[in-house]
């Protein structure tokens, strides 16, 4: 007899500000999960970033939803406010996406995937490698090299590429 199982919902948070290769990376494995993966942006009024949620949002449906629909998953972005954990369960995640690039990320998502464990020991945190070719794209760096006009197109998405030289071309 076979139990039939519940779908499962992945939620992969961050402030994706600009969505990079990086992340794709995580998405597209993320999506052989789950059958829906939330991807949430994180908004907190204290920071300032490049792009708008609502900019995000839709680089993000841009991005990833093909991604989504070529490994059969659905695909939802929300943002967020509150702890991460918090925002997961209003959506039904059973699992926390969170990718790794190297050892100081495991030690920072280790501790973190500690205290959320503690408090919701029903949702689990699932860490995804990064792949060796995109495990020094950081959005930061992103950031910084199309402020200063250099060539970010082997880091993020063309179409994200477009946005940050438009979008820095305005702030000129």
């Amino acid at each position: 007899m076979s139990a039939t199982r519940a779908p499962r919902t992945a939620f992969y948070a961050g402030s994706f500000d600009p969505i990079t290769n990086g992340h794709l990376d995580v998405v597209r494995n993320a999506c052989r999960l789950a059958e829906t993966l939330v991807v949430a942006i994180g908004v907190h009024p204290g920071k300032a970033p490049l792009f708008s949620a609502d900019e995000r949002k839709a680089m993000i449906a841009e991005e990833f939803r093909g991604l989504a629909a070529e490994a059969g998953a659905a695909l939802r972005v929300v943002t967020f406010g509150d702890l991460a954990i918090d925002a997961a369960r209003r959506e039904g995640a059973s699992m926390l996406i969170r990718g790794l690039r190297d050892g100081t990320d495991l030690d920072y998502e280790m501790q973190m995937a500690g205290m959320n464990d503690a408090m919701a020991p029903d949702i689990q945190t699932v860490f995804l490698p990064a792949s060796p070719m995109v495990r020094p794209i950081t959005a930061t760096l992103v950031r910084q090299i199309a402020a200063m006009g250099g060539d970010v197109s082997r880091f993020v998405p063309a179409g994200v590429a477009a946005r940050l030289t438009a979008k820095f071309a305005a702030k000129a």
